[in-house]
Formats: structure tokens, sequence, C-alpha cells
């Protein structure tokens, strides 16, 4: 018992902490931070970002803001993404690799554009668990003569309200016109009154908004949609919606091991576009003689669910290892994502998953598994 209160004395709270525990919610160690796995329920809460509207304490998430007169040309070597085609207040979803290709990282580059004095504005949110590693990362490959990096993840509350009434909710609230901004769109507002960033982004396959403002503006902005109906989300609610998109979850179905072409995130790869990358001579000789291995969708009979770690088998045989598994609120029958052979790997291929000692029949089946008919495209 002393060393749980201790493990839980020694983790990280955001600014919107206390507004959880006063909600009564259920809290858990994520990543170094306490955080609420869920405030009214996953069901509700998940079906709320569904149908209405939802909210999530995003605040551990890593933000970074770099400036510097070749700002997007010093960026350029570290990511498979071409980020020269970013206009401003346009975004890009990319990954930080290894040299070996695999995924330090995925993380979001917002660009804001060049002042008269040349000098390119950007801002980078990463992953809450790997914030120290990608800095120093960035450290090591940046110049820093050139580059000016400040790590504001200590200085910011960031909020994702979420869902298909995300706009209607948010707008009332922010100064600008959020009907403007196009998906991975972003711009500098002012939300109750003070400077705030809004990006059209979001983990949850659904239309929605990120808000980074100052800490006493978060506690408010969270009262404020509190009060008019959006309802708040935690972890839980969060991987089932995010899985259900088949959004990855770095440190299960991505990291340092996996590439991108091994995790189906291929389309982050411009070999044709740009130049010299790190992971390039990987990526590129996996690109002419394929991957050994895919990372597929998967869906269970019944209302077995596969879970992260469980074994995939074929003819008996283990052949690949289930990263996220779960029981869809939304198509109301179990999903997953694995790692298996390539040969293995094509929608319709049968397939079994071992639940507690018992081998269930288990199908390749398309991804995302759910696809919004809210969300904005550009």
């Amino acid at each position: 018992m002393a060393n749980q209160e201790q493990i839980i004395q020694s983790l990280a709270r955001t600014p919107l902490y206390q507004l959880g525990v006063e909600l009564k919610a259920r809290l858990t160690s994520f990543g170094g931070w306490e955080m609420p796995v869920q405030f009214s329920g996953i069901s509700r809460e998940h079906e709320a970002v569904r149908n209405t509207a939802g909210m999530f304490d995003i605040s551990h998430m890593g933000k970074f803001t770099l400036q510097g007169k070749n700002l997007i040309s010093q960026l350029q070597p570290l990511v498979p993404s071409d980020l020269s085609r970013l206009q401003p207040n346009q975004a890009q979803y990319t990954l930080l690799l290894n040299p070996q290709a695999g995924i330090i990282d995925d993380i979001i580059v917002y660009y804001q554009g060049e002042d008269t004095t040349g000098t390119q504005r950007a801002l980078i949110i990463v992953n809450a668990a790997t914030t120290n590693k990608d800095k120093a990362w960035l450290l090591q490959h940046l110049n820093q003569d050139e580059v000016q990096f400040q790590d504001i993840s200590p200085d910011k509350v960031l909020i994702a309200v979420q869902g298909p009434n995300a706009i209607k909710y948010l707008q009332t609230l922010v100064q600008g016109d959020l009907q403007t901004v196009k998906a991975f769109g972003h711009l500098q507002a002012t939300v109750l009154g003070k400077p705030a960033f809004i990006a059209r982004t979001g983990y949850t396959g659904e239309d929605g908004f990120e808000v980074m403002v100052d800490p006493d503006v978060g506690v408010e902005l969270w009262r404020k949609l509190h009060n008019v109906g959006v309802i708040p989300a935690g972890l839980g609610a969060r991987d089932t919606l995010r899985l259900e998109a088949a959004m990855a979850l770095y440190g299960q179905d991505i990291d340092d091991t996996t590439t991108p072409l091994e995790a189906g995130l291929g389309w982050l790869v411009h070999l044709d576009t740009k130049g010299n990358f790190i992971g390039r001579e990987v990526l590129a000789q996996q690109k002419a003689t394929g991957v050994q291995r895919r990372l597929i969708g998967l869906q269970t009979q019944g209302r077995n669910i596969a879970r992260h770690g469980y074994q995939v088998l074929s003819a008996g045989k283990i052949v690949g290892e289930v990263t996220s598994g779960t029981l869809s609120p939304t198509l109301g029958y179990p999903i997953a994502l694995a790692y298996v052979p390539t040969q293995l790997a094509t929608i319709g291929q049968q397939l079994e998953v071992e639940i507690r000692g018992k081998a269930y029949p288990s199908v390749v089946v398309k991804r995302p598994f759910y696809r919004s008919k809210n969300r904005v495209t550009n």
C-alpha cells in the first residue's frame, strides 16, 4: 500500500486535475501522469463524442514552439513527410524516425507561417510519455544557432472538444470563425477574451478541436463547456474512440521497433517528393521488397475481446500478437489491431486469437473499423 501511495504522489498532474477530483473522476496512472480514466462511464462518454460532444484534458501532452529563418528545412530531415508543402495555418501528422526507420514518436507539426523578417514558426505536439525523449532528439538534430526551441509543456492547458456538436458549443466562447478552419487547420484566436491556439485536430475519429490556452483560462473554459452540456471524458473513452478509428497508440501499436510501412502509415512517407531523411534507406528498401509483417484490423467472434499482448494464431501456430483491442461501443462487437506476417494480412483472412487459453475465430477486416460521417475534410 505504501508503495502504491508513493507512486501516486510521484505522478504529475495537469492544471485541470482538481476539476476531475470535483467531478469524482476515476483516476489512473498514464505516462507518468495521474489522469481521469472515466467520469460518468466509458460508454456514456464514448457515445457523447460520437453523437453530440465530449471534452478531454490532454494537457499532459508535450508542446514545443520552434522558430527560425530556415525552420522547415531544418525539420525536413527528421520526418518522412514533406513539410515544404505546408501552407501557413496548416498541420501535418507525421513521425520522428530513428536510423532503422523505427518510430520514435508520432507527432503533429503545426506550421504558423513566416513573418516579414523571414522567420518561420511552428508548434509541435508530442505524446506525454515521450516528451523528454522527443525534446532531446530534436535538440540533438536541430541547429540551435538557427532554431529557437522552447518547451511550453508545463505552461499551457490543452483541451480536446470532440464530436459533431463540438463547433456549436465552442464557437460561443471563441472570437474567430471556427467554420473557416479546415481539417488539420489552425488559428490564433481569442477564447474568453484571452489568446488561444485552436486546431481542428483530434484523436477520436470525429470532428472537433484542440484548444491550447493558459491554465486559468483552461479551467474557466472547461467549466463553461461543462455547464452547457459538453460531457467530460477520460482516457477510457479516448482509447475506444481512437481504436474504432484505427488510430495508433504509441507504445502499443507503434514504437521504435516498427516502421511506418509495417504500421500502415505509408501515406506519411513521401519518398518521391523530398530529399534525404533519417530512416529513408530502410524505408526505400522496404518499399522495393515489401515488408515482412503488417498491422491489421481484426474482428473477433462473439464478444470475446482480444487484448494487448494476446497471441494471434494461424493453423494452430503463433503468427503474431494483438497490440490493442476492445469491445467497440459503436459497433457492438470486439475489434483489435495486431501484427501478422504480410501473407496473412489480406482482408477476409481467417485467423484465431488465444483468449484465456482458448482459441477464438477472428477475421482480418478493413481499417478504420468505424468512419464518421461528421468529419470535415479539406
